[in-house]
This record gives structure tokens, sequence and C-alpha cells, in this order.
């Protein structure tokens, strides 16, 4: 009665989106589980004994109250030795992090300098900022430079950057960073896709272009990817930490992350890092198969293909289906152009990932 017209007009243009329980038999290439760990009973029990040690399994308020537990301490100190950055906070999602980033730290004299392909979640955190919000091409170094260089009056410049672009599987050009250096800038880089993915320990895209930390580098990253479990965190200099316990209003006013998925991130982590020749072995393997099948140069385990219309995608998803393969048809507005997106996550067996190839073929073929 009050948005049919509206919900008639998604279904026209085929971008009706519905919650759906997906047969367990389907083989998993649409979601973020890269490591194939969210199924990973060992760590889930890891997680409980972990977590049943504690007087409290909930957190019960607010961070800034008495939700702050010795767990989420485990695993901040953990993060910040591991990724060698002065302090970490742990946030309740992605979503939450990056309000958090961009709500609190750009204020009325600042501006911010988005890549036009940072997450939704930016985007919209960035309508709730005090500060001038500027696009700048993606990965377009010259564009960046030119709004640095036309903007001088603002008394800080946020620039904002992910370390896999979670539509395209792309990465960030390493003179953004070195751009960030010049002009003093701060540098937040979303690496919710990157972390568990990229770089030698498998630590994102500092660890991949080999960057040190510095002052001006923020790092958030999600535990609802690689890491099979849910929450995030956000790594900075002391300076940066304490501004956004004392500004950020996700971090303030929401209750404390869970304890069992915190924990279960902990014990993740240690895992990954135990494990990360191994994993990055598989992980490079299943990049070099899809690169082949689609004649791509990918650096991450996020593969697209561009179809022309929604209809189109999602009939070649169905058709996918009906051959045992779930992977993702992805629409506006997320996208401009519709794609198929296909993840070769690390808990798909060889056998399927090869009879995927296959039939993939035969069907782009027909």
């Amino acid at each position: 009665m009050f948005y049919d017209d509206e919900l008639q007009a998604i279904k026209k243009a085929n971008r009706l989106r519905n919650r759906v329980i997906f047969d367990d038999n389907l083989v998993d290439l649409a979601s973020n589980d890269y490591l194939g760990l969210s199924k990973n009973k060992k760590l889930l029990k890891k997680a409980y004994q972990t977590t049943k040690k504690e007087l409290y399994q909930s957190p019960r308020a607010s961070m800034l109250v008495n939700g702050y537990s010795k767990i989420h301490k485990l695993f901040e100190d953990k993060l910040k030795e591991l990724h060698n950055f002065e302090d970490a906070i742990v946030v309740g999602s992605g979503f939450l992090a990056n309000i958090s980033l961009f709500e609190s730290l750009a204020r009325k004299k600042d501006l911010f300098l988005i890549d036009e392909e940072y997450h939704a979640s930016g985007i919209l955190a960035s309508k709730l900022s005090m500060a001038k919000v500027q696009f700048f091409r993606h990965n377009d170094i010259s564009h960046l430079k030119e709004l640095i260089s036309t903007n001088q009056e603002f008394k800080r410049i946020i620039i904002a950057i992910e370390g896999v672009y979670s539509m395209s599987g792309g990465l960030p050009k390493k003179e953004i960073f070195d751009i960030a250096d010049e002009y003093n800038a701060i540098l937040i880089v979303d690496e919710a896709h990157s972390s568990g993915v990229l770089g030698e320990k498998l630590l994102g895209i500092f660890d991949y272009y080999q960057i040190k930390p510095k002052p001006n580098h923020i790092k958030m990253g999600t535990l609802g990817k690689a890491y099979g479990s849910y929450g995030a965190y956000i790594l900075a200099s002391n300076e940066i930490i304490s501004f956004l316990v004392n500004r950020a209003k996700p971090i303030i006013y929401s209750t404390a992350p869970s304890i069992f998925d915190t924990a279960l991130g902990y014990h993740t982590l240690e895992y990954i890092q135990k494990k990360s020749t191994k994993l990055r072995k598989k992980i490079d393997t299943n990049i070099k198969k899809l690169n082949k099948v689609f004649n791509q140069q990918n650096n991450s385990l996020i593969f697209t293909i561009p179809v022309k219309t929604n209809k189109k995608v999602l009939q070649l998803q169905q058709e996918l289906k009906n051959k045992g393969f779930l992977v993702g048809a992805i629409r506006q507005p997320t996208v401009n152009q519709p794609i198929l997106r296909i993840i070769p996550n690390l808990g798909i067996k060889k056998r399927f990932l090869k009879d995927f190839v296959e039939k993939f073929t035969h069907l782009s073929g027909e």
C-alpha cells in the first residue's frame, strides 16, 4: 500500500532482492568466505572454550561503560602487534567502522577525497560529515593530485581507498600511499576484502606493498569475510584511536562487539598466521586457475564478468545454480553494469573448482 509502486518498478527492472536460504549442496562461489574458514569447527570450538572461561558471554553495554572485555583487548593487542600499528580498537561491523571514521575524523574545515568505487558504507557516512567531500576517479592519480592542489585552504585532507575493491577485485595504486605522505594527508584504507588474501603474511595491502604503517595511516578490516566470523577493527596511531574513542558515535553509543565473535576472530588470526605459507600457495593457485579461464590478470580472489542486462545476469546465475554452483548476480545500484561475481574460495575442493571451470566454459560458449 505504501511502497507498492516503487517495489513494482524495482521488480520490472529485474532489481528486486529477497532473502534466500540457498541449498547447502551448492558449491559456494558467491560469498566473501575467502579462506573457507566459516566451516572450520576446530576454530569454532576454540572460540567457545575461550568465551566459556569468561564470567560474561555477552558484552552487556557499550565499550566505554563496561562492555570492554579481556577478549576484546587480547584481540586488539594481537592485531596491532602483527600489523605494526600503535593501537587498535574492535568495532561491531565494517559498516560501523566506516561510519566511525567518516563521521568523526573530518571536521568543518577538513576535506575528504574518496575513491569513487569506495564501499557504500563510506559513501553514506561521508554524508554525515561536516567536511567538504569530493570523489576522485577510480585509482586516478592525476585527478587525486588535481583535487588536492585546488583545495589548499583546508586544515586536514583525508583520503579514502580500499585494499581490494569488492566489485572489481582490483587493487589501489601504491602511488596513493606516496601522495598521502607527500601532502601530509590522513589515509584511510578499507582492508575488508584484502585482509587474509593479500601479502606474504596475508595481512592485506600494506603487507602486499611492504608499506610500514605511519602516523597518517588508518587501516580498517572486517571479521565477516576471510576471518569467518563477524565484527571489525580499526588500526591507527594512539592519537587517532583515542580521538575515535572520544568522538566516534558507533563506538560510544553501540553495544560493544560480540565477545564470542571477537574470540573467533582472534583464533582465526592465529590460524592464518600459522598457516600463511600454505594458504598463500592455495590462494595463488586458485587465482592463476581463474585468470587463465577468464583471460584476466587478477591479484585477488574476486573475479567479475560483465553482463549486458539484469535479466541476463539472473538467467546465468540460475543456469549455474542448476549445474550445482552458486555465484553472485550483482545489479544496480551496487554496480553501474550488472556482473557475475565469482569467488574461488579455499573451501572449494579441487575437483569442484575444476568442474565449475568446465561447466562455465561450456555455458559461456553457448
